[in-house]
């Protein structure tokens, strides 16, 4: 394990001041304190940090709620996530009940499911299915999937294991975002509303690329969400992308802002695979709470180089691997999950982890993360993760080398 002076890459989240209302940034040339290096963590020690699930949301599948659809067993569904996690999946977290969908994307043939028609349904709203035929299909999108902002409260993209939307390397493929104007704002105070509740579900998202998109910072290749509610169920995220340089933008797969208080984005049961990004080769957010659960993150890539605030010369980037996470008050935990083969040409191989006031915290549960190296710095005793917060990672009955 290499570790480096930390003393010039650690005044962190600077870049986060221009963005209003993500709450977690903090002011221009406030430098944090000195990091000091955590022990090693503990196995078997008492998880940490709330514990208690939010409260049951209608679009995020509450009690009544059915577990949703199972992936199909057919030849060619999709197949996602760590079959032998063993994490317990809370209610809200399970996939909706997609059996009475709003609207459905096709009419029985591959042919039928285009790109205008995911555009339209998604702009509609609602609780939408596919009906491609009967073989998986790749749609590829020739336009951004955007979410109007009065058309839910739920908005839910459920591919039945058989559907892959791509961006062709070319652009962001589902785009929702509360305090877009252009996509109608439906309260004063876009940045912390309860609604939209997204839902992606049983679907890949290949190939999304948002290299050059400089809304809200910029990021998420495959999906980019701001406020509202956001959840990911058995779901694959291969070759995304977004811009290779810039001190905290992220997110080759996801990046996500502002959730309606701080509620969790959950990713239950998915995969990401071969992300490429400045930061955040798969997941990146500021001042949001994540619960990563039975899923897979390999062969993602952080590839800025600078941290953050870049250093004198450099464009910026190269932290978390494959989670970048940055802001004030939040918590990370993992549970069920595997994170491997991933790399950050600065900090955090595996997870990147940067609460400004220190009171974030992380929890690591029944999890292996291996072979996550960190080219510049990484916390002692903590392989692939670079970590400031309330006190050290919680991790428990999990292996970290």
């Amino acid at each position: 394990m290499r570790v480096k002076s930390l003393v010039a890459l650690l005044v962190l989240s600077v870049a986060t001041a221009g963005l209003p209302g993500c709450g977690g940034a903090t002011p221009d040339g406030d430098a944090p304190p000195a990091p000091v290096a955590a022990s090693a963590p503990a196995s078997g020690v008492e998880a940490t940090g709330p514990a208690v699930a939010p409260a049951d949301r209608s679009g995020l599948g509450g009690p009544g709620a059915s577990a949703g659809p199972k992936p199909s067993t057919k030849a060619g569904a999709l197949k996602a996530g760590n079959p032998n996690g063993g994490a317990d999946v809370p209610a809200e977290a399970r996939a909706v009940d997609t059996s009475r969908p709003t609207r459905t994307i096709g009419s029985g043939t591959a042919a039928s499911c285009t790109s205008a028609a995911v555009v339209k349904a998604v702009a509609a709203g609602g609780v939408i299915t596919f009906d491609c035929g009967p073989e998986p299909v790749t749609i590829r999108m020739t336009a951004t999937a955007k979410v109007r902002n009065a058309n839910g409260p739920r908005v839910v993209l459920d591919g039945g294991g058989k559907v892959t939307l791509s961006g062709q390397g070319q652009r962001r493929i589902l785009y929702m975002n509360t305090c877009d104007g252009a996509q109608g704002w439906t309260t004063s105070h876009c940045q912390n509303q309860d609604h939209p509740q997204l839902t992606v579900q049983n679907l890949t998202f290949a190939e999304g690329n948002s290299t050059g998109e400089q809304a809200e910072g910029g990021g998420g290749g495959a999906i980019f969400v701001r406020g509202g509610r956001f959840k990911v169920v058995n779901s694959r995220f291969v070759r995304n992308r977004c811009d290779r340089t810039g001190p905290d933008l992220g997110g080759a797969a996801i990046r996500v802002l502002s959730q309606y208080e701080n509620k969790p984005v959950y990713v239950v049961g998915s995969t990401f695979d071969g992300g490429v990004c400045a930061n955040g080769g798969a997941l990146s957010s500021i001042g949001v709470t994540w619960v990563v659960l039975n899923s897979v993150l390999r062969n993602n890539r952080a590839v800025g180089t600078g941290a953050n605030p870049a250093k004198a010369g450099t464009p910026g980037g190269g932290s978390g691997g494959a989670i970048y996470c940055d802001g004030n008050e939040f918590t990370v935990r993992i549970a069920g999950t595997l994170i491997e083969g991933n790399k950050a040409n600065e900090g955090g191989g595996a997870v990147f982890f940067v609460s400004n006031d220190r009171t974030g915290t992380m929890r690591i549960e029944n999890s292996t993360l291996r072979r996550n190296p960190s080219d510049g710095f990484e916390t002692r005793g903590y392989p692939g993760i670079f970590f400031l917060g309330a006190r050290n990672p919680t991790v428990t009955n999990s292996k970290l080398s």
